[in-house]
């Protein structure tokens, strides 16, 4: 990076960047699961645009259709019109993913973002119960408008707010006291005592893997617990699955391990299948009480990200292929990690679900080091959880084996050197 494009960065763009700081580069190019600076220099990514490129980078399949399409004139922008490329993705997206699961959703598009989708669900819950407080938990990440900022745990993103976030209320995640208090002892008990001053929620929000929280991992009793207790109780349960579904964590929706069937789901980031903004909103389909326009956007027809989703569906998920390889390549993870944590007891542990796991450091600061000896050696990765503590791995589901065993080992030494 010269003086003049470090200039228009550092005094034209807003404070606020992030990615950028730890990664000094410009970047120019990308295929699959490598990114080119324009000095040549290529990076492998580990990050995957934190979640939104599954596929890899300018996956060839996805390409040749967006192209195709583009190409033909086909609509870019169409509110929520009805086009082919919106029917053809419908189609495939009940034939691929909802009916092979036996899920009868609605599906709305809410708006281009993970926090669009949130919105409306939350939105949704609020207007079909007549109730408006929603129980969110600990470490969550949900967004950065105000709406999923309130169900957000993490103390710096609430704060630039900027205005109370209310009717919202915490509980533990699972796992929150380290196994020494079963989580649901309180969550039930004040749900259902009239002197606890909580009031009945409209719904449940939660993340079957907190990424932005740590990589902390319900276990599939865990979410059977909570899914019985909204059941039991009337309340609708919401499941987050921005990051972690379109096979991150090795099915297609996350929660699929745990056999529950949400009330609501919220999906983002990768289902464009190609980057590019689109997001979903499923719920049960006695739940679509909406009138015609009550929720909207001005961006939720991405005609040309309707086009990449149904190749990706069709391409990837048409089969059981996806998610096995997913599910082999993140036990390979897991045992790297292992192994790390074996050489540091005390010092290293390690936790995730298929293509998403984290290497925990006890001392904060260390994961942050870790990182930066990955980035000088040609590898981006990032960190999450309160403390910046966790080395959080999000690669795509279709890198190749001599990839990750490339990235693995600069990882492996960057953290024998900040270690020993």
């Amino acid at each position: 990076m010269n003086i003049n494009e470090a200039s228009i960065f550092e005094t034209l763009e807003s404070e606020v960047r992030s990615y950028c700081r730890d990664w000094p580069a410009v970047f120019t190019s990308a295929s699959g699961s490598w990114i080119r600076d324009e000095n040549g220099r290529e990076y492998l990514d580990f990050f995957a645009g934190a979640g939104a490129l599954n596929y890899g980078h300018n996956n060839p399949v996805l390409k040749s259709a967006l192209v195709d399409y583009i190409m033909s004139d086909g609509i870019t922008h169409g509110l929520d019109m009805s086009t082919v490329a919106k029917r053809e993705f419908l189609e495939t997206f009940q034939r691929n993913i909802l009916e092979p699961r036996g899920l009868d959703y609605k599906v709305q598009f809410p708006g281009p973002t993970g926090s669009n989708t949130v919105e409306a669900a939350l939105k949704l819950a609020r207007k079909v119960t007549g109730r408006s407080a929603v129980i969110n938990f600990t470490n969550a990440f949900h967004g950065m408008t105000l709406g999923a900022l309130s169900v957000t745990g993490n103390s710096m993103k609430r704060a630039g707010a900027g205005v109370p976030l209310v009717h919202t209320t915490p509980m533990p995640f699972d796992n929150y006291f380290d196994g020494v208090t079963e989580d649901f002892q309180w969550f039930s008990r004040v749900l259902d005592d009239s002197g606890s001053g909580i009031n009945r929620p409209a719904a449940v929000i939660v993340e079957t893997v907190q990424g932005e929280g740590g990589v902390n991992v319900a276990r599939p009793e865990w979410l059977r617990a909570l899914a019985t207790l909204c059941s039991d109780r009337g309340i609708l349960l919401i499941v987050d699955d921005v990051q972690m579904g379109c096979g991150r964590t090795g099915p297609f929706f996350s929660f699929e391990e745990a056999g529950i069937v949400p009330d609501i789901v919220t999906l983002s980031k990768s289902i464009s299948g190609y980057g590019m903004p689109m997001a979903l909103t499923l719920f049960k389909r006695e739940l679509d009480v909406w009138g015609p326009g009550e929720h909207n956007g001005t961006f939720r027809g991405n005609n040309p990200a309707f086009v990449t989703s149904k190749v990706a569906l069709d391409h990837y998920w048409s089969d059981d292929a996806l998610t096995k390889t997913t599910l082999k390549k993140g036990a390979r993870i897991s045992e790297c990690f292992a192994n790390l944590s074996d050489q540091f007891p005390g010092e290293v542990s390690h936790r995730g679900r298929g293509l998403v796991q984290g290497l925990v450091f006890d001392q904060p600061e260390r994961a942050g080091k870790v990182c930066q000896l990955a980035f000088d050696e040609g590898l981006l990765a990032e960190t999450s959880g309160p403390s910046d503590q966790v080395v959080k791995l999000l690669p795509a589901l279709t890198i190749t084996d001599d990839e990750l065993e490339h990235g693995l080992s600069i990882l492996a030494e960057a953290t024998l050197k900040v270690c020993s």
